[in-house]
């Protein structure tokens, strides 16, 4: 067997964890987050919305199937640093193209294995997410956690720009064309204009900084707000794009980050939660159709609304706001956390996670039948019809 390189893992409040250089030899600092998903390792490093974090996996095997040149969620990995506990040592999959280790090397992502993740997690529920080093070129501690408490916080981090795309692109819709969609992309994940496109949506994927105008420039019949990083309470040129798009009545979906944005846009506040939703095992309870779903999460902020305090019962009834009437659609069955808004008077609609599922289950993949039935109800609200009223502000979310 290999000798592995020795490396630590400090978190802020002084635990130190040893083990060996999982990657890339180095250094590196980040949130420490933990992640339940036991698939999709290489959606979750791909993933915009892990940039900045370490992320934890608290499924034990990891790298067992290697890695391939069609699951990544985006052009590159971007999370800060990678904790696993038993990585494999050969990645046996017909779709692999090289391992995993490798593909963590070449990108510079450092990481450390043989961790005892189990400790780890629990720790992190108890104390909540925190700034976290990981190293295998400075193995004191003391010298470690003096740079890990220099670390910036993800609390005020405005992310979004660093992971956007610096240019526009076009995603067509399979088949026949039925709708445009404009999508900012705020960390957008590569699944979402794919399940749009099966829908027969062709998708504008336009940068953060984007206007309004720049983005119904695109013809677009609605705006989806995507998912990405950081602390939503930054974002404050996308909330007003948001409240804009609301003003004009244009059709809004928002995905995770997408949803804290229009949360905020319809007057609500945001919150960091303790240490997070991250997995694809998660329960919540679609309050539209009564059903509960298995969906993939991966936040650390959520939406405030009037009425509920942190962890207690969300009500379920119309919370007035500029735009007119608001429900909460979704809530999580863990902790009661809002998972979903649905504006009574206006079309839009959001919620907190991910039904792109990549990685993660398909019980909430319907969320696009539904975007697609709201553009399709706004556009037979704006057809001229001889005898036939026009119904301000229809929402089929």
């Amino acid at each position: 067997m290999v000798k592995r390189r020795p490396a630590i893992l400090v978190l802020e409040d002084g635990r130190t964890f040893p083990g060996e250089a999982y990657g890339s030899v180095g250094e590196t600092f980040g949130e420490a987050v933990f992640t339940t998903g036991m698939t999709g390792y290489q959606e979750t490093l791909t993933d915009p919305s892990y940039h900045r974090q370490v992320v934890v996996q608290t499924a034990p095997h990891i790298g067992n199937t290697g890695v391939n040149g069609e699951d990544d969620e985006s052009g590159r990995i971007w999370v800060a640093g990678y904790v696993v506990r038993d990585p494999a040592r050969i990645g046996s999959n017909w779709r692999a193209t090289g391992s995993l280790e490798d593909r963590l090397a070449t990108e510079g992502v450092v990481g450390i294995s043989g961790v005892d993740t189990r400790a780890l997690t629990r720790h992190l529920r108890e104390r909540g997410a925190m700034r976290v080093g990981i190293s295998s070129v400075d193995n004191d501690p003391q010298s470690l956690l003096a740079r890990v408490r220099q670390a910036p916080q993800m609390v005020g981090a405005d992310l979004s720009a660093e992971v956007s795309t610096p240019q526009p692109y076009v995603v067509e819709a399979l088949g026949e064309h039925r709708f445009t969609v404009a999508a900012l992309d705020l960390g957008i994940k590569r699944n979402v204009p794919r399940r749009l496109a099966t829908r027969g949506v062709t998708t504008h994927v336009l940068p953060a900084s984007s206007s309004i105008e720049q983005m119904l420039a695109t013809g677009a019949d609605a705006i989806f707000l995507s998912p990405g990083p950081g602390d939503p309470a930054t974002a404050d040129a996308p909330v007003e794009l948001a409240r804009e798009a609301l003003r004009r009545e244009v059709p809004l979906f928002g995905i995770c980050f997408g949803s804290q944005i229009l949360g905020r846009a319809l007057g609500f506040g945001t919150y960091k939660l303790g240490y997070g939703h991250r997995g694809i095992n998660q329960p919540v309870l679609d309050r539209v159709t009564g059903k509960v779903e298995v969906t993939s999460h991966n936040h650390g902020f959520a939406v405030q609304v009037p009425g509920a305090g942190v962890g207690a019962v969300v009500p379920d009834q119309v919370i007035d706001t500029d735009f007119g009437g608001v429900r909460v659609s979704h809530v999580c069955l863990n902790d009661n956390v809002v998972e979903g808004l649905r504006a009574v008077d206006l079309p839009a609609f959001t919620v907190q996670y991910h039904p792109e599922a990549a990685a993660g289950p398909h019980d909430a993949d319907y969320l696009f039948d539904r975007f697609a039935e709201l553009i399709e109800g706004r556009a037979l609200d704006r057809r001229p019809s001889e005898g036939r009223t026009h119904s301000k502000g229809r929402s089929n979310a």
